[in-house]
């Protein structure tokens, strides 16, 4: 059994203090603003149905899809009513790396709001190919969702993986994303990205793996890890969430090789607000609902 030496952290990483969903402190002072620009996803978890509607509070939805050019425009919005914003991430309803969208709209961004941090949420499949373009467009913040380092399991969470224009299924492609996701997170962290994990807490599935899924991460470069609960939907509709019991559990086994992040709202893909606060101006920047979306 593989074991950590126990980790005391919890402080903000440097330069992200202000980063809400990389600091407790900044959960409740600072705002947020997720651009939904990537249309498309280049893996298939069996948990996750990504979709346009102005309802459902999780991941994976959005009101609408937003072209990278207008995102300046929407930014300079969300600042006049949420003046609290400091940090411009994109986590879907895509993957932002299957695409070039969200690398696109990041850029426009920088250039015209250059003090905002930057932050981007991936599943890494392409993260080590697009890490210079990465760096260059000034992401100071990566979460990357890492929800199995052992392909058996992985198999059982995701579906397919498509690289190189197959769709590989099973351990093959579990095996292919598990080492993708490695190497990427290697690749940032070496010009100074903070890198944190969110994990996805599967009762039965990779409930017992959590441990193990910090220690490698940790061995790679990340610098935090957030176990999130299983929201039954898709192919794992019929699987029940994680008690509150097994959800702490599990973040005492990922506190032992990593500093664990508590204040996550599984926020949806256009949110905008302070996070600690539940006030969210996403439908007040993101009107009309785009039913258009790309699942290769």
């Amino acid at each position: 059994m593989s074991t950590c030496v126990k980790n005391n952290g919890g402080t903000a990483p440097a330069g992200l203090e202000r980063h809400p969903c990389f600091s407790g402190e900044a959960h409740n002072r600072f705002a947020r603003i997720h651009l939904p620009v990537s249309p498309a996803c280049n893996i298939q978890c069996r948990f996750c149905r990504r979709g346009f509607n102005k309802w459902e509070a999780r991941p994976g939805v959005a009101a609408s899809l937003v072209k990278p050019e207008d995102t300046p425009r929407i930014v300079e919005r969300a600042l006049r009513v949420c003046p609290e914003l400091t940090v411009v991430g994109i986590a879907g309803p895509g993957d932002p790396l299957a695409t070039d969208h969200a690398l696109t709209a990041l850029t426009l961004v920088h250039e015209r709001f250059p003090d905002l941090i930057l932050c981007l949420s991936t599943n890494g499949l392409n993260l080590a190919e697009k890490a210079e373009d990465i760096a260059v467009v000034g992401v100071k913040a990566l979460t990357v969702t890492v929800n199995a380092v052992n392909s058996r399991i992985l198999a059982r969470i995701c579906s397919y993986v498509r690289q190189d224009g197959l769709d590989l299924t099973g351990e093959e492609g579990a095996r292919r994303l598990i080492a993708a996701q490695l190497a990427g997170i290697k690749t940032m962290v070496r010009p100074g990205v903070v890198v944190k994990i969110n994990t996805v807490l599967i009762p039965g599935v990779n409930d017992a793996h959590i441990m193990e899924v910090a220690r490698t991460v940790s061995g790679a470069g990340a610098s935090m890890i957030n176990v999130i609960p299983l929201i039954p939907q898709f192919e794992m509709a019929r699987l029940r969430p994680p008690s509150l019991e097994e959800l702490h559990k599990a973040q005492d086994d990922a506190a032992g090789c990593l500093p664990v992040f508590t204040h996550c709202r599984q926020c949806r893909a256009d949110a905008c607000g302070v996070p600690g606060t539940g006030k969210d101006y996403g439908l007040e920047l993101y009107g009309r609902v785009a039913p258009t979306f790309s699942h290769g």
